[in-house]
């Protein structure tokens, strides 16, 4: 893969997402419920971008409360569970409850590894709105982040729950996130069973916590 498409791919998913995977738990619906898909997609990146582009809260000292700030954003914006469900195909059907919320824990902890620090690198790309297409109670919402020198597609797919349009997978420049990780943990399936797939993430988990824990002085 192309190193530029990757960290576009990487950038483009985690100034909108990735970010809120620090928030596994659902929020209150209440503002988005009677926004359309293209107006809660719209809402929700412009209120990150005015927080990213918040120059006291670029310093260093503040980057705890801008990332506390984009996590109240969008937090009320992304279905984990079904992120996770879809990301993880047939052999969610095999899980017991208990599992299946273990899966989406760490699932969400895996979107957390994979792409936090990545929304730092943001700079003065600006996102324009190309269309909204909606099937009954899904929806899908195609962007484009224009940079200086190169265009990022970026399609948000969303779900009504409830009255409220949520996240569950986006598609960068072709790109499926949910797709990807299936076929990641199918191979792993395949590999070492679905034990072994858990393990693996508790593990990575793990080792990210015991990484990201302040040495006592």
């Amino acid at each position: 893969m192309n190193p530029m498409a990757s960290t576009r791919r990487l950038f483009a998913w985690s100034i909108i997402i990735g970010m809120a995977a620090w928030l596994a738990a659902a929020g209150t619906a209440g503002a988005a419920a009677l926004q359309s898909p293209m107006e809660s997609v719209r809402s929700t990146i412009a209120q990150v971008i005015g927080i990213l582009t918040n120059e006291t809260l670029k310093q260093p000292e503040r980057m705890a409360e801008r990332r506390r700030r984009i996590e109240q954003v969008v937090r009320e914006r992304v279905s984990y569970e079904e992120m996770a469900k879809q990301a993880l195909g047939g052999h969610w059907l095999n899980l017991t409850r208990p599992e299946r919320q273990e899966f989406v824990d760490l699932f969400v902890q895996l979107l957390r590894d994979s792409f936090a620090g990545k929304i730092d690198a943001y700079t003065d790309e600006q996102v324009l709105y190309l269309a909204e297409l909606r099937d009954d109670r899904v929806a899908e919402v195609r962007t484009k982040l224009a940079g200086r020198k190169i265009d990022t597609l970026v399609d948000f797919r969303l779900a009504d729950r409830s009255g409220t349009w949520l996240v569950y997978d986006v598609v960068i420049d072709g790109a499926s996130v949910v797709r990807n990780y299936r076929a990641q943990f199918a191979a792993i399936i395949r590999d070492v069973s679905y034990p072994g797939l858990v393990k693996r993430m508790r593990e990575k988990a793990l080792l990210v916590k015991t990484f990201e824990t302040p040495v006592a002085p």
